[in-house]
């Protein structure tokens, strides 16, 4: 149980049975009266945001949050398969839920998925993944109006932009979190 004095960015309270997380916190002491905590709420289900206002004493409920580690199996055409790896059970996320991490989630990758009373409600993938490159354009040499970087597509179909000596088929390690490239894999054969 959090008081309203507990309030702060990045704490995941629950608010009429809903999983909310606080995304900005700004606390006022006016002259007369108790403190306000002023808050900017997500739901971490629905994704719907808004502002709202507690007093000093105000009491709520810690979320009830579990995050476990699961293995990405498939994609059915409206649902993303997830395994848990301990037991071998299986959930399923909306294209929703998964939202922009599909762009780099690929068969047997481990995430993390957030569950909220036993739901999965969200996923979060690693810093970086391994993806083979399935389109790039050759380099010329001496081309510099390109710039250092190129086009290139990956497995998952996203484009990333990648430097000039990159080629197709190769391994490449992306940042999950900007979406860029990092450096060049070694396969191993």
């Amino acid at each position: 149980m959090y008081e309203s004095g507990d309030l702060r960015k990045g704490l995941k309270i629950e608010i009429d049975g809903e999983p909310y997380v606080i995304t900005q916190f700004q606390f006022v002491k006016p002259g007369k009266g108790k403190a306000l905590y002023k808050c900017r709420l997500k739901n971490m289900v629905t994704g719907a945001q808004f502002d709202r206002t507690f007093r000093s004493g105000e009491k709520f409920n810690k979320a009830d949050l579990e995050e476990l580690k699961m293995e990405y199996l498939y994609f059915d055409g409206e649902n993303y398969c997830f395994m848990n790896t301990s037991d071998y059970s299986q959930d399923f996320l909306t294209a929703d839920q998964v939202s922009e991490a599909k762009a780099f989630l690929k068969e047997n990758t481990l995430c993390d998925i957030l569950f909220f009373d036993g739901k999965p409600i969200g996923i979060s993938l690693p810093f970086f993944v391994d993806l083979k490159i399935t389109k790039a354009d050759p380099w010329v040499k001496g081309d510099t109006a390109s710039g250092d970087s190129k086009p290139a597509t990956l497995e998952t179909g996203v484009m990333v932009q990648v430097p000039p000596f990159i080629e197709e088929g190769e391994l490449i390690r992306i940042d999950t979190r900007s979406g860029e490239y990092v450096e060049r894999v070694k396969q191993s054969k």
